[in-house]
């Protein structure tokens, strides 16, 4: 049985026929569906220049049909044509195709699937239309953005009642079955059984370490961070903040521009960082270096996985209670949720952190145990056993680890 599967996170392969991703998380998905099939044939964009560093799809049995490079629709419907043909010629390949959603490339690879009469499931991972009130788009550029969401959303409403759908979070589900669809829940993770950790405590040193890892865009709601850190000197807390990841296009680039330039203006450059994307095999290794995860994410996607990281690592998290957190973080046991992406919030709640240890050590007990019911090889299990059950698609056993 041969899978395959479609997103827009960009790979890359090496001389050697190795599969390599900048950031990890998807190619850690790939590599836990890869035991339930004979094949993988990956449909992703390949970059025209790889970056020096990423994460390896470790699985055997995973190739790739490539798609010309896009980091967004901007760059994907110029390209339309081309890429039309390749997703037929990937799907015709294929005898079960799987589309992680939303994707420029989603509802033309869904068409095609659909005409080929090939067994169809889908994980939405996002909303477009939960982000599009956050963007900081002005004039023609937000009536052309406002335009494609209610494009997609259109499409992935038409999808999703047309094949199996799995959804990230309880808010997204919520959307869908609105939208008529039947819909299954699961949560998207990054994480094996190995990745959670044992952790007592943190906070235990004069200095805190701060840690937010996102890609760098406006929905994530970064730019409160300077403005909380500065508030927290401001009481008497020695705190420094890193911000781990990739800025997405010119947006992200501005959004970067206007987090340095905060921190500049409120004396507290020399305690925020922002380093760039880190890959996931080596970020995992240095959640532990840090004392609290702060995300201060708008609506518009289902549950980040890098809260689950975060709690696998032993970190108390701090985030905000939109789109499908609260199905994960529940308030005082395994995280602290504040209602609105605000530096005020932040602060309060950093602060409880750092000064009550009870507060802090049940956190982290609650977050590690969230974790381990949490991991990529129960998803996919969970998944996959649907997917059996409803398309009929025979899978293989994997062998127990």
């Amino acid at each position: 049985m041969k899978l395959g599967l479609l997103y827009h996170m960009p790979f890359w392969q090496t001389a050697d026929g190795a599969l390599w991703e900048a950031e990890g998380s998807f190619a850690r998905y790939v590599d836990s569906l890869a035991p339930y099939f004979d094949e993988i044939l990956l449909a992703v964009p390949v970059f025209d220049v790889p970056p020096a560093s990423g994460s390896r799809v470790r699985a055997p049995n995973v190739r790739i049909a490539p798609l010309p490079y896009f980091p967004g629709p901007r760059q994907f419907y110029p390209r339309l044509l081309s890429i039309y043909w390749r997703l037929r010629a990937w799907a015709r390949a294929c005898d079960v195709l799987h589309l992680r959603v939303p994707t420029p490339a989603g509802v033309f690879a869904y068409s095609i699937g659909k005409r080929l009469r090939k067994p169809i499931f889908l994980l939405v991972v996002g909303d477009y239309q939960g982000l599009l009130p956050h963007l900081p788009y002005r004039g023609l550029k937000r009536l052309l953005f406002t335009a494609y969401v209610a494009f997609e959303e259109f499409t992935l409403s038409r999808m999703t009642r047309g094949a199996l759908t799995f959804v990230n979070g309880a808010a997204l589900r919520a959307k869908h079955e609105r939208d008529g669809a039947r819909v299954f829940e699961t949560r998207t993770t990054t994480l094996s059984r190995e990745d959670v950790a044992v952790r007592g405590d943190t906070c235990l040193g004069r200095r805190v370490r701060l840690l937010t890892v996102s890609r760098i865009d406006p929905r994530k709601g970064l730019r409160t961070l300077p403005a909380a850190v500065a508030a927290l000197v401001a009481r008497g807390h020695d705190v420094t903040i890193d911000i781990v990841g990739a800025t997405i296009g010119q947006i992200g680039e501005e959004e970067q521009a206007a987090i340095v330039a905060s921190a500049q203006q409120l004396g507290v450059a020399d305690r925020v960082t922002l380093t760039g994307a880190i890959p996931l095999d080596r970020l995992m290794q240095s959640y532990r270096d840090y004392d609290v995860f702060v995300l201060p994410t708008r609506p518009g996607e289902g549950i980040p996985r890098v809260l689950m990281e975060a709690m696998a690592a032993g970190l108390p998290v701090i985030t905000t209670n939109v789109s499908g957190i609260g199905s994960l973080v529940e308030h005082e046991r395994n995280g602290i949720l504040i209602e609105e992406s605000h530096a005020d919030a932040i602060v309060a709640a950093v602060s409880r952190v750092i000064q009550d240890a009870a507060l802090r050590q049940r956190l982290i007990a609650g977050g590690s145990q969230t974790a381990r019911t949490h991991t990529l090889e129960h998803q996919a299990s969970e998944m996959l056993r649907v997917v059996q059950r409803e398309l009929h698609v025979p899978l293989l056993s994997p062998e127990p680890s």
